[in-house]
């Protein structure tokens, strides 16, 4: 979706919403990138509109800016704008870029002519290249239509290459106000203004743009002060205005880093209010990758509360203009979203009101993709998973710690420790994995809970929602025959079984689709976007049977006993799905008493 729909979008809602997005860089190294994925993921969970990616002063980190913002569209799931530049970018390189993310779902761009090259103190245009970020806009509209959002970048002060002792003459910055318009003339749809500190400025520069006949939205980008040397030089090279009760506020504290961020948080937020104020609905925050002093401005602003996260879906909506529409997965994949999206990126179709309704017929094979972890996820699970194992009693051990909250990551989970729901039902789950069910996967019973529990709520206001109570777990032949057994005295159960080699067993029809979360909201269709499949069933136990070897085993040294004990496991158990369809008055854990 493009950032100008959704900002029309949000205008037409008419409750004065306020669309905000976020801004970062690419880091320098890949411990870098990954800290950066795991905030963007804290921070996308507020719902900014989208989140835009920079583009390395001379193209210096084209390639690694093309890698986030596809991962940032594909796996975060949020919607995604790349800049992009002309220094040292010929058209074709620049073409390159636009097809990558064209063919990456990708439809929104910040076009900009960029900075010099390190060591240049001027921009120079290169053989083949455009001059400006006019010649850019044009270019995308005469060679991509209307298929790309275009940003372009507007300068309350006037552009830095004419502001001169501190200002910029009245004849350049009117001059450079003719060349915005004719940028969006071109085919620009929005402004992101460049950071500034002095609110009046950026109102009188609105004002400005509006005189002259600019229409479209002009977005205030806003820049936290998070240390004060950052900050000077920062405001250098942008050559910003410093209002000298700004200073004032700064010089007797600019040792203090713990003062100044509390102080840009502050500034801030004042600069936010008096902006939302005059009308202006849109805020754009320049985090520089960092996540504490963006948040706490929009909370100050009551535009988030960080303990409260609201969902469109029970899965984070896709953002990838091939996808949009999806609204239905299996449950299987819950705790593993980027592996689900990974397995079926290449899909024509994507179940849409039904999962019935899908004509796909194959997910992608497992490739080491799917049991890749960042960094730090990776040294989670090696201090809280790789201990000495001697017998399936301490694999039961491990479980039931995750279960009750005592760890914060499991191998079969891309997710930060329990979710808010499980906690609902831990102490039961706790209690089964000490008899031997090794859950991977679960949700309790809701019964019309409202939409916006903080718990199980899901899509927007006065709706309610349902899930069946639903476990998936690992368990020896024995036990299983057991709970077969006991299977029978509940009616209202269903299951599905298999082993590593593949042997099915279930007391469902192959074809049985069961619907196991649902919505009810107003002026909508019922809305289900989870489902018990079992030919997805199937497919996920690979997945799920390669990750006691792939990621748990593979924590140990080769030769480590503990390894011996993982694969017994691997090969010997079944992999479970347990649904109680009574969600009214079912009782899903009593089938595992006395057993």
């Amino acid at each position: 979706m493009k950032v100008i729909e959704k900002i029309q979008a949000a205008a037409s809602a008419n409750d004065d919403r306020v669309v905000f997005s976020f801004e970062f860089f690419p880091p320098k190294t890949e411990d870098g990138v990954e800290n950066l994925f795991d905030k963007m993921e804290r921070m996308v969970a507020h719902n900014p509109a989208f989140c835009d990616i920079t583009w390395g002063a001379g193209g210096s980190t084209a390639d690694l800016t093309l890698e986030i913002v596809k991962r940032m569209q594909n796996m975060v799931c949020v919607e995604s704008m790349m800049h992009l530049t002309c220094t040292n970018m010929p058209v074709e390189k620049i073409d390159h870029a636009l097809t990558t993310i064209k063919s990456n779902g990708i439809q929104n761009v910040l076009a900009l002519r960029g900075d010099p090259p390190h060591g240049q103190d001027k921009f120079v245009q290169v053989e083949g290249g455009f001059a400006c970020a006019l010649d850019l806009v044009k270019h995308m509209r005469a060679q991509y239509g209307d298929y790309f959002g275009i940003t372009v970048a507007g300068y309350p002060e006037g552009h830095p290459d004419i502001i001169e002792n501190g200002l910029a003459p009245e004849a350049a910055y009117q001059s450079d106000l003719a060349y915005l318009k004719k940028k969006v003339d071109a085919g620009a749809d929005v402004i992101i203004t460049q950071l500034f500190y002095d609110t009046d400025i950026f109102l009188k520069f609105v004002n400005d743009c509006r005189q002259i006949g600019i229409t479209c939205p002009i977005v205030p980008g806003i820049m936290p002060i998070n240390n004060y040397k950052g900050f000077i030089r920062m405001t250098g090279f942008c050559k910003t205005k410093i209002p000298s009760e700004v200073m004032e506020a700064l010089e007797p504290i600019k040792d203090n880093e713990e003062a100044v961020r509390a102080y840009g948080i502050h500034l801030g937020t004042e600069m936010c209010k008096k902006i939302l104020a005059s009308g202006i609905r849109t805020l754009h925050l320049y985090t520089l990758n960092m996540e504490k002093s963006a948040l706490a401005i929009l909370v100050n602003l009551g535009l988030i509360e960080e303990s409260k996260i609201s969902r469109s879906l029970p899965w984070r909506r896709p953002t990838n203009i091939f996808r949009v529409k999806e609204d239905v997965r299996p449950i299987f994949w819950a705790n593993r979203p980027k592996s689900y999206i990974s397995r079926t990126i290449g899909w024509d179709q994507f179940p849409h009101g039904r999962w019935g309704d899908s004509q796909n017929a194959s997910y992608g094979a497992l490739t080491d993709y799917q049991f890749m972890r960042p960094r730090s996820r990776d040294k989670k699970l090696q201090e809280e998973w790789a201990v000495p194992l001697k017998s399936v009693e301490d694999i039961y051990e491990k479980f039931m710690s995750f279960c009750l909250g005592k760890l914060r990551s499991s191998p079969w989970s891309e997710l930060d420790g329990l979710q808010p729901e499980t906690k609902i039902i831990n102490e039961n789950l706790g209690n089964i994995n000490l008899k031997g069910f090794l859950t991977i996967n679960s949700q309790p019973a809701v019964n019309g809970a409202k939409s916006d529990s903080p718990t199980v709520g899901w899509g927007g206001p006065r709706g309610y929602v349902y899930q069946k109570a639903y476990v998936e777990f690992f368990c020896s032949p024995e036990r299983f025959t057991a709970l077969v057994e006991k299977c029978k005295q509940f009616p209202s159960l269903t299951y599905l079984a298999v082993n590593k080699e593949g042997t099915l067993k279930s007391n469902v029809s192959n074809n049985d689709v069961n619907a196991v979360t649902w919505g009810v909201f107003p002026a909508k269709e019922i809305i289900q976007p989870t489902v018990v499949d079992p030919a997805s069933f199937v497919v996920w136990k690979d997945e799920a049977f390669e990750i006691w070897s792939r990621v748990w085993a593979n924590l140990y040294p080769e030769a480590d006993p503990s390894r011996k004990v993982i694969e017994e496991v691997k090969c010997s158990y079944y992999l479970v799905s347990l649904v109680d369809n009574d969600y009214v008055h079912g009782d899903l854990f009593a089938v595992f008493n006395s057993i």
